[in-house]
């Protein structure tokens, strides 16, 4: 994929980029394999909103990606790149020996016409989705289980890609992209390969109204408030904010603060977290 710029006839679109969309060889989505989306514009079913600056934006169908991979023994040609607008990376459209149809996650150097597969007997080859028993030490993978049979929920964004880097006893030792060292059942499956449109993370929106195109409202400092409405508020001037930390809106800590759970029983699977250190 690459980066293109544009003509800048205004000063917004004097910094705006976008994707070439080089790796798209198939524009229209398979129909079958379409669902509606509801909007719900960060409101939970009483009608509270209960995530902030959401709404609006494109109506978009939502692609039904297959995660788990569980067709296993029976070859699928790949029959198109395809643009998804619910995530950062590309989707393949696959259509295996027997006819039936599924989206993937479209990993780098994947293009039409090459063939995929799933299950222990597959090649260790860019697309396949192979227990990580079946993945020598080293391999670079993404969509990974966390739970055997549940489907792939970790690495799935666009350009990223974890490292298998020891296998022992009932578990396969994984480095995510955070830096985090994970154990993870070496039964899990994973897919071969970096996630593909690798360069997502360099184009720049360059205006407002792209952004509510994706359906994300404006966010306000709380700096610029008054105080009754944000603890950062008030003052003369640019002021810090006269608390010992940052707050939410509400007045409960923010921006660093540990949510995780000391007693959660995934802990001991956290060989390193991504900040370096080891969980106690």
């Amino acid at each position: 994929m690459g980066i293109k710029t544009y003509n800048p006839y205004t000063p917004s679109r004097r910094q705006m980029t976008g994707s070439d969309f080089s790796e798209i060889t198939k524009t229209t989505p398979e129909k079958s394999l379409l669902d509606s989306k509801k909007r719900k514009a960060g409101r939970n079913s009483q009608g509270k909103i209960t995530v902030r600056h959401r709404g609006g934006g494109a109506k978009k169908q939502y692609r039904i990606v297959d995660f788990k991979r569980k067709k296993d023994g029976i070859p699928a040609k790949v029959i198109g790149i395809e643009y998804d607008p619910n995530r950062s990376a590309n989707i393949a459209l696959i259509c295996y020996a027997d006819g039936e149809k599924a989206y993937i996650l479209a990993p780098a150097g994947l293009t039409d016409g090459m063939t995929v597969m799933n299950g222990p007997e597959a090649e260790v080859r860019v697309g396949n989705c192979l227990p990580l028993s079946e993945i020598p030490v080293g391999t670079q993978i993404h969509n990974i289980e966390l739970y055997p049979g549940k489907g792939g929920q970790l690495v799935r964004s666009a350009g990223n890609s974890a490292q298998l880097m020891a296998k022992e006893g009932k578990y396969a030792t994984l480095r995510l992209p955070s830096g985090e060292m994970r154990m993870v059942p070496i039964i899990c499956r994973a897919s071969i390969g970096v996630v593909g449109n690798g360069e997502h993370n360099l184009i720049n929106i360059g205006k407002a109204g792209r952004k509510r195109h994706m359906g994300i409202r404006p966010t306000v400092r709380g700096s610029v408030m008054n105080p009754n409405d944000h603890p950062h508020g008030g003052g003369e001037g640019k002021t810090g904010i006269g608390r010992p930390g940052p707050s939410t809106p509400w007045g409960k800590p923010a921006l660093g603060l540990k949510t995780r759970k000391k007693n959660k029983s995934s802990n001991k699977l956290i060989v390193r977290r991504r900040d370096g250190k080891a969980i106690k």
